[in-house]
C-alpha cells in the first residue's frame, strides 16, 4: 500500500500558508446527497459546488457520527484514534488521550481554530477549539439546527480572530432523527413558524410530498418510506440555507478569496441498509473542495476516489503544518493535488473503512475496501446476527419492514431481513455488473483472485493502521502475528 508524503507536493500548491482559512462543513446522516439529493432543493449546496472540484466518488471513511468525525479530525481510522462508537451520554467512547487532532495541531501554530455545531467527541484534551459553539454550550438543536444562533456564533468566531487564519469547523445536526418527537421524526418542525415550533428568522421551511421525492433503491416504495423522505427533505432545506448563511457571512467579511471550502456529510442517512453498514448507500457521501486559487477547475467532476481520511493531510498541507506525531502513519492522501490537477487521479483509486460500533450495544465490526470495480467487506463478528441501532429501529420505515416481514406479507425492499441481518464473513461485490450489491460472490471460484488480492489490500492496511481487530474472528495478535484461537474457524 502506498503512503504519500504529506507535504509532497506544497510547492506544487504554491500558496503562503500566511493568511489563509479552512471552512470545514460536515453535515449529519445526509449520504443521500452522494446521488446529489435527486429531487431535493438544494440550491446553495448545488452553488458550492458550481466553484468546487466535486468528487463523484466521495466516501466517508465510518459508518457511525462520532468514530467518522474523529477519523476526519485526526486523520486515523476509528480503529486507530480509538473512538470504536459514539462519544455522548450511556455509550461514553474516547479516543485515545496521546492522538493529535486538527484543532489542537493547527491552535499550537497560531491557527484561530473554532467548532459552530455538534461536536460529540471525546476527550476534550484531544479535540478542544479555541472557540466553541456546540452541544456543550447550548441546546443541541439550538446550536445545530437553528440556523440564526449558528449565524451569531459564526460571527462571533469571525470576530474573535484577530486576523489570524482560521479553521472553522462548522458541524450540522441535521438531518440526524429527533429526540423531541413533537418537532417531527427530523426535527423538520422545529423552528418552521407553526403553532408550538417556534420560529427560525433565517429559515425559508421548503415542504414536500410524497410525490416529490425519489425513492432509492435501498429503501421500499412505499407510502411509508415516501412520507419519511419526505419530512426529511424538509430539513435538507435547513441544512443547505444554513450552508447559504456561513458562505454569506465569509463573503461579507472579504474573506472567500484566500478560504479553501470543503462540504461532506459524516454518515448516511439514518435507515435500513444505510447507516451503519459498509455498503455503498452507507458509505457513500457528497463530497467538494473549492479552492480560491485555481478557480479555472470549478465545476469538474472527478473520477478520483477519496474519503474522510483524506481531509486531515489536505488541511494540514493547505497551512503547510507538518504531522507532529511521528508514532503513527496516515494513510489518507492530500486532495490538494486534486484541486490543481482534477484529470490527475490515477493515484486515487481506492478508499478503505473501519466500523466497530455505533451505540454501545451495537457491537458490529467490519473493515472494507473499495475500488472502481469491487467492494469487499470482512464482517468481523458474523457469526452474531447484525445489530439495529435505535434511529433506525424506531423508523417507520424499519417498522413497517418488520411487521410485513412478521406478518408473511412483501417488503417491496431489495433484501429480505433474514439476509440483512446474518451475513458471511467475506462479501465481494462486483459493482461493475452488481452496483446494487444484492449478489455476494465472496465464495464465487471465478472471483478467488479478486477476493485474495483485496484481501492483502485490506490487511496491509490493517497492519499499518495497527488495528486490534487484525486477526478477528478466527485469532487473536500474538508477538505481532495472528494466531488461530481455536473455535473452529480458518484464519483467513
Amino acid at each position: 500500500m502506498m503512503l504519500l508524503p504529506l507535504l509532497s507536493l506544497v510547492f506544487a500548491v504554491g500558496v503562503s500558508a500566511q493568511n489563509k482559512n479552512v471552512l470545514l462543513v460536515v453535515a449529519e446522516d445526509a449520504g443521500v446527497l452522494g446521488e446529489y439529493g435527486k429531487g431535493v432543493t438544494m440550491p446553495n449546496l448545488n452553488a458550492i459546488g458550481n466553484r468546487s472540484v466535486v468528487f463523484r466518488y466521495g466516501f466517508s471513511s465510518s459508518s457511525s457520527s462520532s468514530p467518522s468525525r474523529s477519523a476526519i479530525l485526526t486523520g486515523l481510522p476509528p480503529h486507530q484514534n480509538g473512538m470504536y462508537g459514539l462519544a455522548h451520554s450511556i455509550h461514553h467512547y474516547s479516543s485515545f488521550r496521546n492522538v493529535q487532532s486538527l484543532s489542537t495541531i493547527l491552535s499550537a501554530k497560531g491557527i484561530h481554530t473554532g467548532v459552530v455545531g455538534e461536536k460529540r467527541m471525546s476527550p476534550d484534551t484531544v479535540y478542544r477549539f479555541d472557540f466553541e459553539a456546540t452541544e456543550d454550550q447550548y441546546d443541541a438543536d439550538q446550536i445545530g439546527r437553528n440556523i440564526t444562533v449558528m449565524k451569531e456564533a459564526i460571527r462571533t468566531f469571525l470576530s474573535s480572530r484577530n486576523d489570524k487564519s482560521f479553521f472553522l469547523y462548522f458541524s450540522y445536526y441535521d438531518a440526524h432523527r429527533c429526540s423531541r418527537q413533537k418537532y417531527g421524526q427530523f426535527c423538520e418542525e422545529f423552528g418552521d413558524g407553526g403553532r408550538n415550533n417556534g420560529l427560525i428568522p433565517d429559515w425559508t421551511p421548503v415542504t414536500f410530498g410524497p410525490n416529490d421525492v425519489n425513492v432509492p433503491y435501498y429503501l421500499p416504495n412505499t407510502a411509508v418510506t415516501r412520507q419519511e423522505l419526505a419530512n426529511m427533505y424538509k430539513s435538507f432545506s435547513r441544512m443547505d440555507q444554513a450552508l447559504g448563511i456561513v458562505i454569506r457571512e465569509l463573503s461579507e467579511a472579504n474573506l472567500l478569496d484566500n478560504t479553501l471550502i470543503i462540504v461532506t456529510s459524516a454518515t448516511a442517512i439514518s435507515f435500513p441498509a444505510a447507516k451503519n453498514n459498509l455498503y455503498e448507500p452507507s458509505t457513500r457521501q457528497p463530497f467538494m473542495i473549492s479552492s480560491p486559487f485555481h478557480k479555472e477547475n470549478w465545476g469538474f467532476v472527478s473520477d478520483a476516489m477519496v474519503s474522510g481520511l483524506d481531509l486531515f493531510p489536505t488541511i494540514l498541507e493547505w497551512f503547510n503544518v507538518p504531522y507532529p506525531d511521528t508514532s503513527r502513519l496516515l494513510t489518507g492522501r492530500s486532495l490538494l493535488p486534486l484541486t490543481v490537477d482534477p484529470r490527475n487521479s490515477s493515484l486515487f483509486d481506492h478508499v478503505f473503512a473501519s466500523h466497530n460500533s455505533d451505540e454501545v450495544t451495537a457491537y458490529y465490526p467490519m473493515r472494507s475496501v473499495r475500488t472502481p470495480h469491487y467492494r469487499l467487506i470482512h464482517n468481523l463478528n458474523s457469526g452474531a446476527p447484525f445489530p439495529i441501532a435505535s434511529d433506525v429501529f424506531q423508523s417507520p420505515t424499519f417498522t413497517e419492514l418488520l411487521n410485513n416481514t412478521n406478518n408473511g406479507r412483501t417488503t417491496h425492499w431489495y433484501k429480505s431481513l433474514g439476509q440483512y441481518y446474518n451475513r458471511d464473513e467475506l462479501e465481494l461485490y462486483d459493482l461493475q455488473i452488481d452496483p446494487m450489491e444484492t449478489t455476494n460472490v465472496a465464495n464465487d471460484p471465478s472471483y478467488s483472485a479478486v477476493v485474495k488480492q483485496l484481501l492483502e489490500q485490506l490487511v496491509s492496511w490493517q497492519n499499518v493502521t495497527r488495528d486490534p481487530w487484525l486477526c478477528r474472528p478466527e485469532g487473536s495478535i500474538v508477538n505481532s502475528r495472528c494466531v488461530a484461537d481455536g473455535n473452529g474457524l480458518a484464519l483467513v
